[in-house]
Order: C-alpha cells, then structure tokens, then sequence
C-alpha cells in the first residue's frame, strides 16, 4: 500500500494523474480563440450545412461547460419560438451538439459520400435538457499518409467541407501538415543550400508524406514554387479555420532527417545513412540522420520551429517520426533515448509549452527491434506527460497492452482501418465497440483519447461515424440497434431491404477478425499470377446475400445520393470477389490444361465483367479517376507543371515509384483506371496462359512481369484524358451486372 501511494506521489510530482483522465502537463492544449469567436464559427458551419434553418438554432460556446475535468460536454434543450439551444464548452462541442440533435432528433445524415438533411420543420421538440460529456480529453484525426493518398489535390473549398465533417463529428485534435515545405525552403535557403539541392531532398505532391519521415527523397519532384506558396497560403486557412472552431492544431517538428547537401554546407556534422526503404535503392531513399548530439541538430530544428510558429502561430503540440518503417542504427537504449531527447529539445528550446505527438506505428511494424527495453528509451527521452503517443492500429494490434500504457506517457487509442486509401468494404466493428473502453479499464491506463488514423479517406462512411460516436460514450453500443438507426438516417426512410442488407454486411465485411492484409488483397486490383492471395476477412455468402438485398431497396431508394453511392459500392465488391472466382476458374483450367475453360473464363472476365464493373464506377463521381486527375491538374499553372501532377496522380494509385516499387499498394477501383490498367493486366495474363497451352512452354511469371510492367508504365504516361463527370444510369448497370452474374454468385454461396 505505501509502495503505491508513493508511486502515486511520484507521478503526481511529474504532473500526471495516473488515472488516465487527465495529465496536468496537458491542461494548456486547449483552444485558443474566445468563445465569442467559436459561437460565430459553429453558426457560420450551420449556415452552410443548412442554410436559413440555421437560425433555428441557438448556439453558445461557453468554456465553463467542461468544469474541473476539462472535458468536452454539450447540452441540447429546447427553447421558446420553437428554436433548439446548443451550448458546447468549444466550437466542436457545440457543432458535435448540433450534429448529434441532427442525428437523434431530425434523422439527418452526414458523410463524405453525401449528405441526407431532411430537416423537419418545426424543429422536433427536445424534452429535457440533454447533457453529454466525453469521457477522454482528445479526439486525434489524421495519419501522416493521409496528407498524400488523401488530401494532395484539395482545394480550400474541399478543406473547408473537410473542417466541417471534423467540428460536427467532435475532432478536436487535427493533423495540420500542409504548407511546410515552404517553411523548410527558407530554413534550407538560410542554413546555404542551393536551390537543386533543395529541389533533390523533397518529392513530388504525391509522395511528400513519406519524403518529410525521411523514407525517400526526389522522388516525382521537383516541388515549383507556385505549389509551395499555394500550400503556405492553404495553411493559413486551414488552422484559422481549425482555430475558430476550438480545435488544437498538430503542425510539424524537426525528425532530423536532412538533405544531402548539407553535408557540402557542413563537411563536419555526423549523420548516419539510413538503409534503402520499402524496394527504394538510394538513388531515391537512404537518408540522412543527423545525429542528436551534434551542435546543428538544435539549429536546424530551432530555426525550423521558429519560422513555422512565426508563420503559423501554435498551439503547442508538434508531431515528428523519426524512424518511421526505418530500423535505427542501433538498438542501444541510450542512443535511442539521446535521438528522442534531441528531439523535444529542439521543440522544448523554442516552445517552452511543447508536447510531442508520435505516431506509434513503428512499435507495430518493426516489433523485433522494438522490444522494451528500446521502447522505454525512446519514450523515456522526454519527461512523462510531454510525449503523447498515437496507438495507431489499435483497433487490430494495441501497443499499450505490452508496454504498460507505453510505460507512463499519455495515449491516444486510435482505429486506422485503411491502408493506402483503398477501396473495399472492411471494418472490425466489435474491436472499434469495444477496444476504447478495454483501454480506458487497463491497469494505471495513460488513455487520453481516441482517434481516427486512415491512410486514406472517403471509403467506408459506417465505420468512421461509429468510431467519432464511441469517442463522446463511456461504454460499448448495441451495433444492431445502432446499425439500423445508420441505414434509416443515411437514406432518409426506413427501408426493409436496406436495413436487411445493413445487417448483412454488419455481420460479414464490417466484422473482419483476420490480420489487416487481407482487406486489400483482391486479385483484381494486383498484378497477376498463378499464385495470388484470394483470402477475405468475411463470409462471402452473406455479401452476396446483401448486395441482393440492396439490389431489392434500389426500386425505392432510387432518389437516394448515399443509396446510390452504397449501391455502387456493395455491387463494387460483390464483382470484386466474382473476379475472384474467374480468376480461380482461370487457374484451374490452366493447370488442367483445358483451353476452352480457360479462354471461356479469360474472355468473360476481361471483356465482360472487368467493363461492367468499369460502367458501374463511371456512373458516381466519387469512383471517377477523371475526377483524381482533374483535382491533380487544377493544381497547377504551368503545363509542365500539369504533367508532373499527372504522372504523381496515376504513379501513385498503381506502379508507386518508378519500378512498381510500392506496386499497387494504393490501389483504387475507379472508372477509367479498371478499364484501362487493371483490365490491360488481366487481358495480358489471359493471353500470355493461352499461349503457354498452345505453345506448350510454362508460364514464366518474372517474363509476364516484366511485359505487364511496359503495360503499367504505358498508363501513367499515355497522357489519355478521362472524364469527371459521371455517365451512365448506376440502377439499371446495376440491374445488368445483377441478372447476368448473381447466379454465379449463388453457386460460389452453395460452395461455401
């Protein structure tokens, strides 16, 4: 008992509660605009949700809500002239208030694939006064890869629509990565580098995510000058607008990783070279590390620090990974301790108020060198409650069950669920229900948030608004329950084929319990082969089982934009895994040797299904690879400049790097890119196993690599021009691919 009141003291003298609630050394992450400023900005997000209506609402921002705790809470009560008052302790509890009586109240709906605001009117009646306060300080949003597969090409009126989702959905802690490249040139510029050496370190828009965690370097660059300041000037906004609405800003810090031409600049420092990453030789990666201790380490990070809050002002927490899917040069606790100190000195020298935000994926991509001893280093190199760690893949693999609550620093559990930006339907619903308060209940838990870390968004709406949902709940939700109220709000009507298809793919794709691989391996979207993972996470008869039933809802929720969306998207992976089952008929008449199965099944699948499912994505904007490339264009001023977004844009989503070194890793099924990449693939591969029958010499895959690969850089470079706006009628596509192939799906079911 003494022993633990001690500890008790212990921490409470370094300023934490051990209870996870709350770090005292995190009491000054808070908004910093007045609450005056906050009311005006949630009226103004109303405004452009709903238009006029929004003066039926009456919103207060009034920061004594959160009390001792500090806790986000909103209160929603009814008042005379038939209004609604919202009050929330800042903007986004208010917007979260206002969200949530939308919801509750009006069965209103809101996702990046549309909208469903049917707005009653008057205003239903609140009976009595609602209070609801969340049970951790901090809702996170954003991975660092987000920036690149995500929001490359946005635009302020896209960055606008964007802040909106995360104040209604209760972010209150945003990534702010945007525009730091210009703020490098000038730390660059004045330390004397030149411009080529400048333009050598950083990558093209595409891939600048895993250009500033030191990854690669050069790569789909250089960056014009026109692309810096539209950025900086892009920034500026966007933590205005993140500011105004209560939220605490993330910007970046100094990781230490620097450009070669320093080493002109400064023949003396000591840096170690990095290792060649993810099939990156060193024309294209092998960074340089400076080292923590050398004298330059602080200057470049001070300067960086320095300029950057000058720019963009703070609010005192600073993200930096240093050794991001990259294993340190050694595994020595003190020289990792020595790395993670120099880090938050060089934040700490400039910011005496600074906290450092680390993403803790390496901890789960690299867990052979990161054992505990090396874990408690480099979280030990910062005193405890100045280092917040992100538990990045909690939802699949959490970190803070091995090491003690990451041995004493604050966290945040987070669901990252995509990789890549990928299409296709997956989620793990029973760990998002159910992990926060797993964590929340460890033993001495350092919990001091959730949050939301895809690589990539806008796919999957249900899962992210059940995850935002369980970050204002202190215990687990009744899923079906809640899944039938999601499908009665997103389509504006109870619709008994829906909501039986919501059921459906509740129990199928939205509750994987396999390893993350296996929600992004379809054949479809990767190079073939004769030995391909076809494994799925579901049970594919309840799929097809849903997609029937949404095809059923189609002939009354015709009108629905959320309905059509999800119908494109359930066929969409329905005829994903009927290409599974071709590409297995393939295969096996292959390995038969039966040429007229093999050309049967080749030709059905390239010239039939692959084109269907191509008129089915070009029928929704959101699925329109005219639509990536066009944001990708808009970017830039020059045509020089267009073509280099061009190439980033396509090299992104299919060859990642200038040998497939990432190869389709990104991967997306869009119209467009289905017809003239992925089917260009299968239409080669088909024809290259005929040839092999008829010629009777084995298919040699690293031949067929190497031929499909001239096809795969043809399309980043056939320079053709693809439409944004879609075209077709998705029902009645939807009708044709439904009568010709769901008996196809009904066999793969009876063979289940």
């Amino acid at each position: 008992m003494k022993v633990a009141v001690l500890v008790f003291i212990l921490l409470s003298s370094l300023g934490v509660v051990v209870s996870g609630k709350a770090f005292q050394t995190l009491s000054h992450l808070k908004p910093q605009y007045r609450d005056a400023v906050q009311t005006s900005a949630v009226q103004d997000l109303l405004h452009r949700l709903i238009g006029d209506r929004a003066d039926e609402f009456v919103v207060t921002v009034n920061s004594s809500l959160a009390g001792l705790e500090g806790l986000d809470t909103y209160q929603l009560s009814s008042v005379g002239g038939g209004k609604v008052a919202v009050v929330g302790n800042t903007g986004v509890a208010a917007a979260t208030g206002c969200y949530s009586y939308l919801k509750k109240f009006c069965g209103c709906h809101i996702s990046w694939s549309g909208v469903q605001m049917q707005v009653p009117s008057p205003l239903p009646q609140v009976p009595s006064t609602i209070t609801v306060k969340t049970p951790n300080r901090f809702r996170y949003y954003q991975n660092v890869c987000t920036s690149s597969y995500s929001f490359v090409w946005w635009d302020w009126d896209r960055w606008e629509k964007e802040i909106d989702w995360m104040a209604l959905n209760g972010i209150n802690m945003p990534l702010a990565f945007t525009g730091q490249e210009a703020i490098w040139q000038r730390v660059f510029l004045t330390l004397g580098l030149i411009q080529s050496e400048i333009d050598d370190f950083f990558t093209g828009p595409a891939f600048l995510a895993w250009g500033r965690m030191g990854n690669i370097h050069t790569w789909g660059g250089p960056l014009s000058s026109n692309w810096m300041q539209q950025q900086l000037s892009l920034q500026n906004k966007i933590v205005e607008r993140m500011r105004s609405l209560g939220m605490i800003t993330v910007l970046p810090a100094f990781a230490g990783h620097i450009p070669q031409g320093l080493l002109r600049v400064f023949p003396k420092i000591n840096v170690t070279r990095l290792g060649g990453w993810s099939n990156f030789n060193c024309t294209y990666s092998c960074s340089y590390l400076l080292d923590p201790e050398d004298p330059l380490f602080q200057k470049i990070g001070g300067l960086f620090m320095t300029e950057m809050i000058r720019e963009f002002g703070t609010d005192h927490i600073y993200n930096a990974d240093t050794f991001n899917e990259m294993t340190p040069s050694s595994s020595n606790p003190a020289y990792l301790s020595a790395i993670s100190s120099a880090i938050f000195k060089s934040m700490v020298n400039v910011d005496p108020g600074a906290i450092w935000l680390m993403q803790g994926w390496l901890f789960v991509n690299n867990p052979s060198f990161w054992k505990p001893a090396q874990i408690r280093a480099l979280l030990h190199g910062a005193p405890i409650g100045k280092i917040i760690v992100l538990d990045l893949f909690a939802e699949t693999s959490s970190v803070y069950q091995l090491t003690e609550s990451f041995f004493g620093q604050p966290f945040i559990w987070c669901m990252l669920h995509n990789f890549g930006g990928n299409h296709g339907l997956y989620g793990k619903v029973e760990g998002v229900n159910n992990g926060p308060f797993q964590a929340m209940s460890f033993k001495n838990s350092t919990m001091v948030g959730t949050g939301l870390t895809p690589e990539g968004i806008e796919q999957n709406d249900m899962i992210y608004e059940l995850m935002n949902e369980i970050g204002w709940r202190s215990k687990p939700l009744n899923l079906t329950e809640w899944i039938l109220n999601y499908s009665t709000r997103r389509y504006g009507q109870k619709n008994p084929n829906a909501l039986t298809a919501w059921q459906l793919l509740l129990k199928s794709v939205y509750n994987c319990t396999q390893d993350w691989k296996d929600h992004n391996h379809s054949p479809l979207v990767r190079r073939p082969s004769l030995k391909m993972n076809i494994a799925v996470c579901y049970n594919e008869s309840q799929l097809f089982e849903a997609w029937k039933f949404m095809y059923y809802a189609s002939s009354s929720l015709s009108n629905s934009s959320t309905f059509l969306y999800d119908l494109v998207d359930v066929t969409r992976e329905a005829v994903q895994q009927l290409v599974t089952h071709y590409y297995i008929d393939i295969k096996m008449s292959y390995e038969s040797e039966d040429l007229t199965k093999l050309m049967t099944a080749g030709g059905v699948l390239v010239y039939d299904l692959l084109l269907e499912l191509d008129n089915l994505l070009s029928s929704q904007a959101q699925f329109l690879l005219g639509r990536w490339l066009k944001d990708a264009s808009k970017m830039a001023v020059t045509t020089q400049e267009a073509a280099l977004y061009d190439m980033n844009a396509r090299n992104q989503i299919t060859l990642w790097g200038p040998t497939g070194n990432i190869l389709d890793y990104a991967n997306k099924q869009f119209g467009g890119l289905v017809q003239d990449y992925y089917s260009e693939r299968w239409s080669l591969f088909v024809w290259c196993l005929v040839e092999s029958l008829n010629t009777e010499v084995p298919f040699h895959q690293e031949k067929f690599n190497q031929a499909v690969f001239n096809v795969e850089k043809a399309f980043i470079y056939n320079g053709k021009e693809y439409s944004s706006t879609p075209t077709g009628n998705t029902i009645d596509i939807v009708k044709n691919i439904f009568i010709k192939y769901y008996p196809k799906a009904v066999k793969v079911k009876e063979n289940i």
